[in-house]
């Protein structure tokens, strides 16, 4: 099980990543590749370019971890790749329709897909043909879902039965893609998430770094806000949240209030102490936090899953 706050269950088909923006800074997965390197975790052995990645975190593929959710009888919201992006260039087009497939073949689950490259996404989900025939956008990529179902395929995933192309719609509805947006002049991600096919379109904006004022929520289902924690954490302003929740009601985004932040928590009283001194060293306990701010709401799509 996981504990972040808006999901359950945690699926690592990929690891590693490189940093590509302000928001990557002070990475938790990097941080805790490193970690499981030095304990000897097998999928972390891999050592990325120490300029954009680390110990352990360079992009590596873990077939073997595919079939895990044909394991899960229970429902649940399933984070994917919370130590990797899925949408990392050299996430190869053909993996990424393996993962794809086994996602359409437990409808059960509802996934949760974060990025910070929305525009692979868009591009390699929207699919345009280029075969002359005229298929609809996607067609080749849901072929490739399919060739990954057909047990004599070099790309099979063992357990998948034939007819996913059939038995699913598209886009999947029980997948939810995500792009993350930690500043202003990261706002444009916005505009490759709404090219992006997905039965639920959100924004994590965190860490977040700064106001978010060119931030367009037109067609995004969910926002989900939070300061940052840990070391050498930035600064956030309560009002950054107070503006997005504002727009979020404007637009009919559902929002949600992940935390205020370490710096938030270590210089904010209530009852003559700390809120870090409370024990909330990262700001995530609502009841510390002033009233319009508490404020976690999901999806419409989250509650037919």
């Amino acid at each position: 099980m996981s504990k972040i706050e808006w999901t359950e269950q945690t699926w690592n088909a990929t690891t590693g990543c490189d940093r590509i923006s302000p928001g990557c800074d002070h990475c938790y997965a990097l941080t805790m590749a490193k970690r499981l390197k030095g304990m000897g975790q097998a999928k972390y052995q891999n050592d990325g370019n120490p300029k954009t990645s680390g110990p352990g975190f360079a992009l590596t593929l873990h077939p073997d971890v595919l079939t895990e959710p044909l394991r899960w009888k229970k429902p649940r919201k399933v984070f994917v790749n919370s130590m990797s992006d899925l949408f990392h260039a050299r996430v190869p087009r053909e993996f990424l329709a393996r993962v794809f497939a086994v996602m359409a073949a437990t409808p059960q689950h509802t996934y949760q897909i974060l990025t910070k490259r929305p525009e692979r996404a868009a591009r390699i989900l929207t699919d345009l043909c280029t075969c002359g025939v005229g298929h609809p956008p996607g067609e080749h990529f849901r072929s490739s879902m399919e060739w990954a179902a057909t047990s004599h395929s070099p790309t099979y995933v063992p357990g998948l039965e034939r007819g996913i192309y059939h038995r699913s719609g598209w886009p999947l509805p029980n997948v939810w893609i995500g792009t993350s947006i930690e500043s202003d002049d990261y706002a444009r991600r916005a505009n490759a998430l709404r090219n992006t096919p997905a039965a639920v379109r959100f924004i994590s904006a965190e860490p977040l770094l700064g106001p978010l004022p060119s931030l367009d929520l037109t067609g995004i289902d969910w926002l989900i806000i939070g300061g940052e924690s840990g070391p050498g954490a930035r600064v956030l302003e309560p009002w950054w949240i107070d503006d997005l929740v504002y727009e979020a009601r404007q637009a009919g985004t559902a929002p949600f209030v992940k935390q205020l932040g370490s710096v938030w928590a270590r210089h904010t009283t209530i009852n003559g102490k700390t809120v870090a001194a409370h024990g909330d060293t990262k700001g995530g306990k609502p009841e510390y936090w002033p009233a319009e701010l508490r404020v976690r709401e999901y999806p419409k799509a989250a509650s037919d899953a």
